[in-house]
């Protein structure tokens, strides 16, 4: 069973930094593109960040580029998102994201097959 959990979520000042991880399990996502999206209250989910099956190609949210990075790490089968700046604007739940094949990436909802938990971010003004 495929298990995609979130952590590093918090309370944070404006201008503060977190670093949200998301370890997988029931699955080697080697060969899979691997996301991140959002939902703050009262709005829809939206993307935030992805990253290529071959970990050399990433992609941004223009709400987000500059501030986020996505990372990935094959050995420990998890994806990072190191989000410096934060802005109240980021306080969302954070949910991690995969494809249901290989080589996807899954940059829109129609793309996610998986979905983690999710972890609150709260920025403060």
């Amino acid at each position: 069973q495929v298990q995609l959990v979130e952590s590093g979520g918090g309370l944070v000042q404006a201008g503060g930094s977190l670093r949200l991880s998301c370890a997988a399990s029931g699955r080697t996502f080697s060969n899979y593109g691997m996301g991140w999206f959002r939902q703050a209250p009262g709005k829809e989910r939206e993307f935030v960040a992805a990253i290529s099956w071959s970990g050399r190609s990433t992609y941004y949210a223009d709400s987000v580029k500059g501030r986020f990075t996505i990372s990935r790490d094959y050995g420990k089968n998890t994806v990072y998102l190191q989000m410096n700046s934060l802005r109240p604007e980021d306080t969302a739940v954070y949910s991690c994201a995969a494809p249901k094949n290989e080589f996807i990436l899954p940059d829109q909802t129609n793309r996610v097959f998986y979905w983690g938990q999710g972890t609150q971010v709260t920025v403060s003004s």
